[in-house]
């Protein structure tokens, strides 16, 4: 028992390392998108939440590519989060600042962040992009566990 609490302390200490404002757009009736806010401000984030009934313009001007598109766009001290990013990821991108345009998770894989509805957990990839619109994962997951 002491074990499982030291490690949701730090667990949630080392997200809280890397908390930052995040602004997030979204549709006003998506409910994963909101799970996924929430789970951000439990992480320790602020949350600034912009509601679209479009959220095509704003992924154009992020200049996210079409293929890593998902149902959410999010903003962190200049980079672009896309769709159900883990917060794990998100305290890397924000302590490594490495030189890309932002992380994506595409689409709505079952039991990622956000989307826990009771269901086996689709293995899914995180993906990171540039300028030049290149490509690269950069973790794997089942659910919301990294495997790889």
């Amino acid at each position: 028992m002491k074990f499982r609490m030291f490690l949701v302390i730090s667990l949630f200490l080392s997200f809280n390392v890397a908390a930052a404002e995040i602004e997030v757009y979204k549709t006003p009736t998506c409910g994963c998108c909101q799970k996924w806010v929430d789970a951000l401000k439990s992480g320790g984030h602020d949350v600034v939440i912009h509601h679209l009934n479009s959220l095509h313009n704003i992924k154009q001007k992020a200049g996210l590519p079409i293929e890593l598109g998902a149902c959410h766009t999010a903003f962190v001290e200049g980079y672009v989060v896309e769709g159900h990013v883990p917060l794990q990821e998100i305290a890397n991108l924000l302590e490594q600042r490495p030189n890309i345009k932002g992380l994506a998770v595409p689409g709505m894989p079952a039991e990622s962040l956000g989307m826990e509805v009771g269901r086996e957990p689709s293995p899914y990839l995180v993906y990171s992009f540039d300028n030049s619109n290149t490509i690269t994962p950069v973790a794997e997951y089942k659910g919301t566990v990294r495997i790889k």
